[in-house]
Formats: C-alpha cells, structure tokens, sequence
C-alpha cells in the first residue's frame, strides 16, 4: 500500500513538473533568444541554449530607434503604470466601501449599473471614448491612460467589497461610538484591514497596464511618449529585416517590473482574491 502511494506520489510531482515545464517554456524560449542571432531564431530550434552567446543584443535593442533610447521608453511605462495603478487602488477602495458600508438611495442601482459595465467588452466603448478624449484635447497625451483610472475600476471594486463583506460591522459601529467620522472608519478601520485585497490590486492592475499595447498606441502620438509595448513592436518590420534578438531582449527586460511586483506581494496575492476577511 506504502509503495502504491509513493508511486502515485511520484507521477503525480513529475506530471505537475512536466506540465509547469510546458507552460514556462516559451519564456524561456524568449529568454535564449535574446541570446542569438536572428538566424539561429528563425531556424526553428527548440535547444535552450544559445550556441553563441549574443549579449550585444541587449545593447544594440536598448539603443532604440531615432535616438530615443529604451531609458525614455521604460521610464514612460513606469510613469503612467505606477500613477494608474495608484489611482485604482485609491478610488476603487473609496467606492467599494461606499456600496458596502454606507447605505444611501440608488445604492443598488448604481452597484447593478456598475456590475453591468463589466459585461461589456472594451472594444465597444473605444471609439466613444476616442472621440470624447479628442473633443476635450487628450489625444496625443498620456491623460486617457492615466485619469479615468481615479474613478474606479469594476473588478477590484467589486473584488473589495468581497473582501469587505468578512470583515464585521462591529468594528465600524465601535469606531463610530468612539467618535469616529465615516471618512476615519474608512481611513483608520477598513483600509488598513483591505491590505491583502489591495496588494492583489496593485499586482494585477500593475501587469494589465504595464502590459497594455492598445491604449498607448491610440492615444500616444509622438514616439518620445511611446511605452515599453509600444517599443518593442517598433523592432518588426514588415519592410525590411526585422531585428528579433534584440526585440527578445527588450522583451525580457521589460519582464522584469513585473516580475519584482509579483515576487514581493506574490504571499498576498491568494489571501486578496479570497473572500475570506477577518478569521478568528
């Protein structure tokens, strides 16, 4: 019976290895390929290992195009994520400790209204949204990237106010006899509390806007404001040769923020989606 179970033990860890083997290999794929050569890349080779180890690569990708080098293109991308990412986090918390703890008229209806916004794909309010911002002068700014962020985002609010819903009223009512304001109880109470929630907002607003190639390239004009995504596209070109171990290096590189938001906040992640709230 011990064997049986050390056996199934032991397929189980080199089927679950296997498959996680599988599902990495193409970043790692993209990772020795910012190592060769263009030739080496496109004969088709599945080996890991570069044969001839490129480092130009890096050198000759972070050089970018029209003397805008990939300093600019990064620093753009750490801007307008890291500002956005800011804005989510703020407002989405206000709004969803509005719908969960505050009762006031039309509550429902705008938490039913706000749910509906989810429903809809973004390719459908993309060209209202276009046209609005070029009516007020925002196109060819990074401001459609970066304000409508301070006005909520659906899933992380609604994600909050799960969280919320385990955390007791008790606590507010207490605050409130103590002299409390509902801007204290927010402020004092419940967001201290929300931290695993708005640590799994931080990492997955940070890699959706970090990752984000269609709103910089509507509304980004002028290659010095271009992002990261945006760069990294400009290597191919359908005209002439296209530059792939240096659009591979630049893509590791630009793997990396969000590799270091994710390995530092990674132990919240779980416990933020989780609805759980307070135990004990």
């Amino acid at each position: 019976m011990k064997v049986r179970k050390s056996i199934t033990t032991i397929l189980y860890h080199v089927f679950i290895a296997a498959l996680g083997f599988i599902m990495v290999y193409p970043v790692l794929w993209m990772i020795s390929g910012s190592l060769k050569d263009n030739s080496e890349i496109l004969s088709g080779s599945l080996n890991l290992i570069p044969p001839n180890w490129r480092w130009d690569n890096f050198s000759r990708g972070w050089a970018g195009f029209g003397k805008i080098t990939f300093t600019t293109y990064f620093k753009n991308s750490l801007i307008i994520t890291t500002i956005a990412t800011l804005g989510t986090v703020i407002s989405s918390s206000l709004i969803a400790y509005a719908l969960s703890r505050i009762p006031f008229r039309g509550r429902k209806f705008w938490f039913t209204l706000m749910i509906g916004t989810m429903l809809l794909p973004g390719q459908v309010v993309m060209i209202p949204q276009y046209l609005i911002y070029n009516r007020i002068g925002w196109v060819g700014t990074p401001l459609p990237l970066i304000v409508p962020h301070f006005f909520g985002a659906p899933f992380f609010i609604y994600m909050m106010m799960q969280f919320m819903a385990g955390i007791p009223k008790e606590l507010d009512e207490a605050a409130i006899i103590d002299g409390c304001s509902k801007y204290s109880v927010f402020s004092k109470v419940i967001f201290p509390l929300l931290k695993p929630s708005l640590i799994s907002t931080i990492i997955i607003q940070f890699y959706w806007k970090w990752d984000d190639y269609m709103g910089p390239m509507l509304y980004l004009g002028k290659p010095a404001s271009y992002t990261v995504s945006i760069a990294v596209k400009l290597f191919a070109d359908a005209t002439s040769k296209t530059d792939y171990g240096a659009m591979f290096a630049m893509s590791t590189l630009s793997m990396i923020p969000v590799f270091l938001i994710f390995l530092i906040f990674n132990r919240y992640l779980v416990d933020g989606i989780s609805t759980s709230g307070l135990k004990g």
